[in-house]
């Protein structure tokens, strides 16, 4: 028996129960299987079979053909509708269009590399200034991105191809200078959160020690490099930090760290009206906003290896032309909304549309006026923050950073 023998549903039953000799061969081509299924329907007459001669037919041809009977099943209904069972000759469908291209991977490989890879949700900000206040065209496309899709595309190949990433505090006792208490601004500016960083020791040689002093409401910072933590070179990186602020002091918060607490500064701070407070026992987040910023900005910057401290008035010069102004004027900040949930405790909620640079924090200050010292005006800011767009003030930071550490990896090579 062959194919063309199959002539009724009995033939059909009798190959399903094994006593007759077939002669005939299932093709490899998914055309010619269609054929041979179309072939069997038409021979049978299968749209005037009965229930119980369609299941056997249907039975047939899922051992001729090993479809699964779902595929026999479509294939049938497209027998009944057209007499023909056709292949579907349409292009395999090429999945989704790609909406970023190689162009936007690049873009958001620069300004990673310009801003050295921020939060997902500062680089759409960077994107959005760039396009929408700089008019720098090839970051349109990425100022509409989602956040989520930044950490997709960063951890794409394209992206990948292009960038490669390289003890307890303990208790002290008390020193009848400042007051132990947690600054409350009550959302005024010119309360500063203080703190220091050293840059490590090597062969009994002390580093540089860099000053990180930070706003708590405004987020405004200014880094200061000094050799060393002394009466002289303290007093002159508090006035550093004075002169730099666009804004009165009002309240200088640290560590009880004795290079903050002691009678040398706390002098100068009585003589401006500042006030001085320290962190309390217990409360290690007292003094947090400063100390998140030492990872996120100064080690972010300078990194962990030991710098020499005669290269502290460089460093200092190195921030007060490029890291200070960066920081201030062209790196947005996120700003906490604070309220309280229903158990009575206060919560933080870090929404996109409070993501700003200090200076536009400032700016948005009900009366922001009242705030700016003498001298000191929104209209001279404002020009200043126009001549120069986010991603040229970090690559001019990058460059200038690059330049120094070459400076003193040659000098210090030098001298061995």
């Amino acid at each position: 028996m062959n194919l063309k023998d199959l002539q009724t549903p009995e033939h059909l039953k009798t190959f399903m129960d094994g006593t007759q000799a077939v002669a005939f061969t299932v093709p490899d081509d998914k055309g010619e299987i269609y054929k041979q299924i179309e072939q069997v329907l038409r021979q049978v007459g299968y749209p005037s079979l009965g229930k119980k001669d369609k299941g056997t037919a249907m039975r047939f041809l899922e051992k001729l053909t090993s479809y699964s009977r779902q595929q026999l099943t479509r294939l049938v209904k497209q027998y009944r509708a057209t007499k023909r069972i056709r292949r579907n000759n349409r292009p395999p469908a090429k999945g989704f269009k790609k909406r970023y291209t190689a162009a936007d991977v690049s873009a958001l490989v620069d300004i990673d590399k310009l801003h050295g890879t921020p939060s997902g949700p500062v680089v759409k900000k960077l994107c959005e200034r760039a396009c929408g206040i700089y008019g720098e065209t090839k970051y349109e496309r990425l100022s509409g991105i989602s956040v989520s899709h930044i950490y997709n595309l960063r951890a794409g190949l394209g992206y990948r191809c292009q960038r490669v990433y390289f003890h307890p505090t303990q208790s002290k006792k008390g020193v009848p200078i400042g007051v132990r208490k947690k600054p409350r601004p009550e959302g005024r500016p010119g309360f500063l959160r203080v703190d220091s960083v050293h840059q490590g020791d090597q062969d009994r040689r002390k580093g540089v020690y860099h000053i990180n002093a930070v706003d708590e409401v405004l987020q405004f910072e200014v880094v200061v490099t000094v050799e060393a933590i002394t009466e002289n070179h303290m007093l002159s990186a508090l006035e550093q930090i004075i002169e730099a602020l666009p804004f009165p002091i009002l309240g200088f918060h640290s560590d009880n760290g004795s290079e903050y607490i002691n009678k040398y500064v706390a002098r100068m701070l009585e003589k401006l009206h500042i006030e001085l407070t320290k962190s309390r026992s217990r409360h290690s987040n007292d003094n947090a906003l400063a100390e998140s910023k030492n990872g996120s900005v100064v080690r972010g910057t300078f990194g962990y290896a030991h710098i020499p401290r005669h290269f502290a008035g460089r460093i200092n010069s190195f921030n007060q032309s490029h890291l200070v102004p960066y920081l201030n004027f062209h790196r947005p900040c996120f700003f906490p909304t604070t309220y309280v949930d229903e158990r009575g405790k206060e919560k933080k909620q870090y929404k996109y549309e409070n993501l700003m640079t200090p200076y536009e924090k400032l700016k948005s200050l009900p009366d922001a006026k009242q705030y700016l010292k003498k001298g000191v005006s929104f209209e001279r800011l404002d020009e200043y923050v126009a001549g120069m767009s986010d991603n040229e003030a970090a690559r001019r930071l990058t460059e200038a950073k690059e330049k120094l550490f070459e400076e003193i990896f040659e000098q210090s090579q030098a001298l061995g």
